[in-house]
Order: C-alpha cells, then sequence, then structure tokens
C-alpha cells in the first residue's frame, strides 16, 4: 500500500469516527470539537487531493470561524440537554433507515464505474507556475457561472427569507416607529406647568 493511500485512509477513518461522534455524545461544546476534528480531517484530504486552496478554505472559514461562533453560542446558552434528548430513541429507527439508505446509494454511486480508479486516474502533476486558486477562479467563473449565480441567488433569498421570519410582528409587543421618534420636537416631549408653591 502506498503511502498516500495509507494517509487517505487514516484520514477518513478518523473523519467518520469524529462525524459519528458530532451526534452521538452527550455535551455539546464536545460535540463542536468533535465537528472541528471532522473538518481538520476533510481538509487533509483536499490536500491529497491537490486542492490546497479549498483545505486552506475549510480550516480558516469553517474551524476559525464558524466553529468558534457556535462553541461561544453553546456555551453562552443554557442548554437543557434533557429536553434535547426526549423523543430521540423513538426517532431512531426511522433516522437509521434513512442513514442505511444514503449509505447504499452512496455505495452504489461512488463504488460504481464512474468513480473507480480506472475511470478516475491520478492526475498529471501540475506545471511550474500553476496556480490551483486561478485555476479554480476560471473555472467557477466561466465553466460554471450559471450554477454559481443560481448558489447565491439560493443563498440571497436564505438571507432575506430568514430576516423576514425573525422580524415578523408578534402578538403583545410594542413596536416604535423610528421615523416618528426623530420627528419628535422639544415642545411634544416637555411640558411646563406653572404651579404655586404650597407651605405646609
Amino acid at each position: 500500500m502506498e503511502f498516500k493511500t495509507f494517509v487517505f485512509y487514516f484520514l477518513a477513518a478518523i473523519m467518520v469516527v469524529a462525524a459519528l461522534r458530532v451526534i452521538t455524545v452527550r455535551n455539546p461544546v464536545h460535540a463542536a470539537l468533535f465537528l472541528v476534528l471532522t473538518f481538520f480531517n476533510a481538509g487533509g484530504i483536499w490536500l491529497l487531493l491537490q486542492a490546497e486552496f479549498l483545505a486552506i478554505t475549510l480550516v480558516m472559514v469553517y474551524v476559525g470561524a464558524v466553529m468558534v461562533l457556535f462553541l461561544f453560542v453553546v456555551m453562552m446558552l443554557d442548554i437543557n440537554l434533557d429536553r434535547i434528548r426526549e423523543g430521540f430513541w423513538s426517532y431512531l429507527p426511522v433516522g437509521a433507515l434513512v442513514g442505511v439508505l444514503m449509505l447504499i446509494e452512496m455505495v452504489m454511486v461512488l463504488g460504481g464505474r464512474y468513480f473507480g480508479l480506472d475511470a478516475m486516474p491520478v492526475p498529471p502533476a501540475a506545471q511550474a507556475g500553476f496556480s490551483n486558486t486561478r485555476e479554480l477562479g476560471r473555472v467557477l467563473y466561466t465553466d460554471y457561472v450559471y450554477p454559481f449565480e443560481l448558489a447565491s441567488l439560493v443563498l440571497l433569498v436564505a438571507m432575506v427569507a430568514a430576516v423576514a421570519l425573525t422580524l415578523r410582528k408578534r402578538r403583545g409587543v410594542k413596536y416604535i416607529n423610528p421615523s416618528d421618534q426623530v420627528a419628535v420636537k422639544r415642545e411634544g416631549r416637555v411640558e411646563l406647568v406653572k404651579m404655586a408653591a404650597e407651605k405646609e
């Protein structure tokens, strides 16, 4: 077995175990840390595939920003773990069935003739001065420009929907119109009343 193949199986095994621990561990902080380990191993596999830009982006964006935010949110919130675990075992058979079906589909797709070593041989060595980032940008903005724009449109719609759901009107909540606040003058806020002095 080649050293590169051994490293791939080693990183893949750690990644699968860490991903399973993300959904099976009881402590949410530990689950977030196992997800960080999963991202690190995924970045290592990207490096084996000679996609250095994607590997660095995965580590910097997800591990360095997103997961740190998750950890802060999980550690700051008072999460009731017993309430989260309610009904877990009742949904386990359905979840296990869906997981097994997804595993069978992945084996059928990735293990077929389209994704074998014969169909996807080892890419040739890169020439001198080859930029992985430049090639990725060229392919992304030329050959796949329409799917890229469509994905950005879907993300924009998701952002607008999240803001709309957050800002919807609720009963019993008092709202203040900012334009009315800005238009208020001193006469409308302060009223001077003359009163005679009172003595005991």
